[in-house]
């Protein structure tokens, strides 16, 4: 499995812990995000995580921000991406089932380490259910 990572100053030291957790487990990551704590502009980094999902150069994106939601929305401006803003495992869990999610935006400033490092796992290792969720993912595209 290979997947794109991105974040902005608020997302680095939990995109380190991510990074060298997956990597523990055998999993490819290519790392957009900044490795610093200085002021930057999430969209910079969000961005190149998206076009990658996009161009199926990697399985799927984790992106992280302070509140997760300009990650989020920054990505979903993708075509064919449907990125989920995830705070805790059952909403990471129905993201993947009933949503195929292709990217996880994760809050680093409201969860716990921890806590990012197991959604990101769950959301990895979930499998899309198919049937009628595909049904209406295929509703969602307007363009």
């Amino acid at each position: 499995m290979k997947i794109a990572i991105g974040n902005d100053h608020a997302g680095t030291a939990y995109k380190k812990a991510i990074v060298e957790h997956l990597e523990a487990q055998g999993i490819e990551v290519v790392n957009f995000g900044t490795d610093h704590e200085d002021s930057v502009d999430y969209p910079d980094f969000i961005h190149p995580v998206a076009q990658a999902v996009e161009n199926n150069e990697v399985d799927f994106g984790v992106i992280l921000c302070g509140s997760g939601n300009g990650a989020a929305i920054t990505a979903n401006k993708h075509p064919g991406i449907r990125c989920a803003l995830c705070w805790i495992p059952e909403i990471t869990t129905l993201a993947r089932q009933h949503n195929n999610a292709n990217v996880i935006s994760l809050p680093a400033r409201f969860i716990s380490l921890s806590q990012a490092i197991k959604m990101t796992m769950l959301f990895l290792n979930t499998a899309f259910e198919g049937g009628r969720h595909q049904r209406r993912i295929d509703k969602v595209n307007v363009c």
